[in-house]
């Protein structure tokens, strides 16, 4: 009997901390509505911050192109990349995804000093 009641208490308290632990459709909404809000703050944070990145990218295009020297310069990347990388691994984020970001931004700067070069 002793075991009955235990076992009862114990399904009754792991209730009660269920029950406590349940909120309403709008509340886990407006909880993640905080979240996301500073998520949304954080992109358009990042956005202007690339933007700026390429715009010196431009202006290193247009210096590469006076002075002939190519786009792509790959022991400079793979500098880029490593610091990257190091940089990343500190704030808890992958190599690969760091590298993905990387790549991805690198793509488009090379984009970028190409239009540049061939509008000059």
């Amino acid at each position: 009997m002793k075991k009955y009641i235990l076992l009862l208490s114990c399904f009754i308290g792991l209730g009660i901390t269920a029950s406590a632990q349940t909120k309403t459709q709008d509340e886990i909404n407006a909880d993640l509505a905080v979240h996301r809000k500073q998520i949304d703050s954080l992109d358009k944070l990042m956005i202007h911050i690339i933007a700026q990145r390429q715009q010196i990218v431009r202006e290193v295009g247009v210096y590469k192109k006076k002075y002939n020297v190519p786009p792509l310069q790959p022991a400079r990347f793979k500098q880029v990349v490593d610091r990257a990388i190091l940089a990343g691994q500190q704030e808890g984020l992958s190599a690969e995804f760091i590298t993905q970001l990387m790549n991805a931004i690198h793509d488009e700067s090379l984009r970028i000093e190409g239009d540049t070069t061939t509008k000059h």
